[in-house]
């Protein structure tokens, strides 16, 4: 932890002064800049998760923004694709939701509710496989996302597996990803929830 600025005068919030929440607000601005640096630096932990699969989550994620990309997704979508299995090192039972929590502030409140729902969605592609539903996703047929998770889940998410798939490193989604994390935090005009 560093104390660049100094640190507070408190130990229980309420004794706190208005010097003390100025001072803590420049730390706070620092960390939230910092956070482009702390999502790609969990990024490149997904190439060393969950194995199993025949390429990394990292890789998966690649494909997937790579495929996006590919079919003219704009850049929320783009960046949704890439974060969407974020929350897979630390919320392995509701990644989905953990992605979504992080991408809120920055992209429309469509692209946050497809990654939300990615997880249900694509049970349709192996739920059966274990006994369970497929069908999960009927439940929100008519959701106006709908659709658009879908798609997302058909054409990039369950076809990203490939190790054969020409798939660009990190390195090129960086500036978009850094651009969309340099947003005003719930702008209404970028339509977040």
């Amino acid at each position: 932890m560093s104390d660049a600025y100094g640190t507070v005068s408190f130990t229980r919030m309420k004794d706190g002064t208005t010097d003390d929440y100025l001072l803590l607000h420049r730390y706070e601005a620092d960390y939230r800049a910092a956070l482009p640096e702390r999502v790609l630096a969990a990024l490149r932990r997904l190439d060393e998760g969950l194995g199993g699969y025949r390429v990394s989550r990292l890789e998966h994620s690649l494909q997937s923004a790579a495929r996006a990309e590919a079919d003219g997704a704009d850049d929320d979508m783009v960046v949704a694709a890439l974060l969407h299995d974020l929350g897979d090192e630390l919320a392995p039972d509701n990644h989905s939701q953990l992605a979504a929590a992080i991408l809120r502030p920055y992209v429309r409140a469509e692209a946050t509710w497809v990654v939300q729902m990615h997880g249900v969605f694509q049970m349709h592609y192996y739920a059966h496989h274990y006994g369970w539903d497929p069908n999960g996703r009927d439940e929100y047929r008519d959701h106006p996302w709908y659709d658009s998770c879908v798609r997302f889940c058909e054409r990039w998410d369950q076809a990203s597996f490939d190790p054969d798939y020409p798939t660009p490193p990190l390195e090129h989604f960086e500036p978009l990803l850094r651009a969309v994390l340099a947003r005003t935090p719930f702008d209404p005009a970028t339509g977040c929830l």
